[in-house]
């Protein structure tokens, strides 16, 4: 399952919203990355995240493979559309 979405909190995917990222793809057991700008990350990783350097408007696709995929796309895509206020 895979989605791709924008970036839409202002500030972009600095360390507070990745952490807040991170902690809830932990929550799923489905293997999730990021892809962007040709590189492919663990979505699991605070510094793999950080290391995309994310910003507002950057276009990610979110990737998952496992048993709760599909969930793990629509609520990491909603908290990205949230902008993080959770």
């Amino acid at each position: 399952m895979e989605k791709t979405t924008k970036i839409m909190n202002t500030s972009g995917l600095h360390a507070r919203p990745a952490s807040i990222f991170v902690k809830m793809a932990t929550g799923f057991t489905s293997a999730i990355n990021i892809e962007f700008n040709g590189k492919n990350v663990n979505a699991k990783s605070i510094m793999n995240l950080l290391s995309l350097g994310l910003k507002k408007d950057d276009e990610i696709k979110i990737i998952a493979n496992g048993e709760d995929e599909v969930e793990a796309v629509e609520a990491l895509v909603g908290l990205i559309h949230s902008k993080f206020s959770e």
